[in-house]
């Protein structure tokens, strides 16, 4: 009787834990950004332009031009991976470049159990990316992310998310 018990015990445990993970993944809120969040985003993109101005004398332009710009701070490692703010700095830059080449893409607050996060997100819906940390994390690693790659990565995951004209190509 005693194993009957602990089996169905279990079978209820596991029931009702994965109940409530379904509800955790429904749980997700996107919100536009708050004026505390735009002026985040702000002042990291400003840590970037004076970076880039101060060691190449040119300024982001919030446009794909930027990516070659990010990778020459990453090669010159021109942040260290221990400052996580200006890791993320990068990513902010690396949203803007998503953004300018896909208007249907726009900075979102993405809240879910695991926390809230800046992301762009397709209008509308809940496909998001999550550019702050596309770069931080791999350079918090030890490695040196191509960051065509990562840009080219992202984009085809959300790429069938994004709004088509009628002849089936992605509008810009």
């Amino acid at each position: 009787m005693y194993p009957q018990r602990l089996l169905i015990t279990l079978l209820c445990i596991s029931c009702h834990n994965l109940a409530h993970s379904n509800e955790a993944t429904n749980n997700i809120s996107i919100t536009a950004l708050s004026w505390l969040d735009k002026q985040h985003l702000s002042q990291q993109k400003e840590v970037i332009n004076d970076l880039s101005t101060r060691h190449f004398g040119s300024h982001t332009t919030g446009n794909k031009s930027d990516l070659n710009l990010l990778q020459r701070i990453i090669d010159k490692q021109l942040i260290k991976p221990k400052e996580r703010l200006k890791l993320q700095a990068l990513g902010a830059v690396l949203g803007d470049v998503f953004i300018s080449q896909h208007p249907s893409l726009q900075w979102q607050v993405y809240e879910d159990t695991q926390g809230r996060s800046r992301a762009i997100c397709v209008s509308q819906t809940q496909h998001c990316l999550f550019p702050i940390t596309m770069l931080s994390r791999r350079i918090q690693v030890g490695l040196k992310p191509s960051v065509q790659q990562v840009y080219q990565k992202a984009l085809s995951l959300i790429q069938s998310h994004l709004p088509q004209n009628p002849y089936n190509q992605t509008i810009k």
